[in-house]
């Protein structure tokens, strides 16, 4: 019976590891989430509230502008040459230095201009290409056939107009 009593007695030794565990895992929560989350808030508001006329910004949409004028609560910034729009301070992200816009614009010449070598980037969509194309195929084959023809051929017969045009009325 008093052996019974030394068996409990060693097994209560696990409450305390259980109680730092319990405590400690809010702590890791706070210096690996919370903390970081809250002083990179901290950065941002001071950014925000240090913009002044002429920095030229990116959006949170991903658009660049220049910063036309600046108030308490919101910002004018200049879209494109003549085009202002008004946004809040939360709306931009950051603040880019002049060189990484003319990096941005340099690289997006650059890609028109392969797009315009390669003959990639302008894809014709229209209808009436393709009627064309079909016509002077037939043509090219000597088929008599017109396009008109080919126009009746495309339109598809839906369910009701089959059954409309089944039944014949009755006298």
């Amino acid at each position: 019976m008093g052996s019974d009593k030394i068996i409990a007695a060693s097994g209560g030794g696990g409450g305390a590891f259980n109680l730092l565990l319990l405590l400690a895992i809010p702590l890791v929560f706070y210096f690996l989430l919370i903390r970081p989350q809250s002083r990179r808030r901290k950065e941002q508001q001071q950014m925000q509230s240090a913009i002044e006329p002429g920095a030229r910004v990116m959006t949170t949409s991903g658009m660049y502008a220049t910063v036309v004028s600046s108030d308490d609560d919101g910002l004018v910034l200049e879209i494109a040459p003549g085009v202002e729009a008004r946004f809040v301070k939360q709306a931009v992200m950051n603040v880019v230095k002049d060189d990484e816009v003319e990096d941005e614009l340099e690289d997006d010449d650059d890609l028109e201009e392969t797009e315009a070598e390669s003959g990639e980037g302008s894809i014709d969509l229209s209808k009436d290409d393709a009627k064309d194309a079909k016509a002077s195929a037939k043509a090219d084959t000597g088929d008599s056939t017109s396009v008109a023809d080919d126009a009746e051929d495309e339109v598809v017969e839906t369910p009701a107009k089959a059954k409309a045009s089944s039944e014949k009325p009755s006298a």
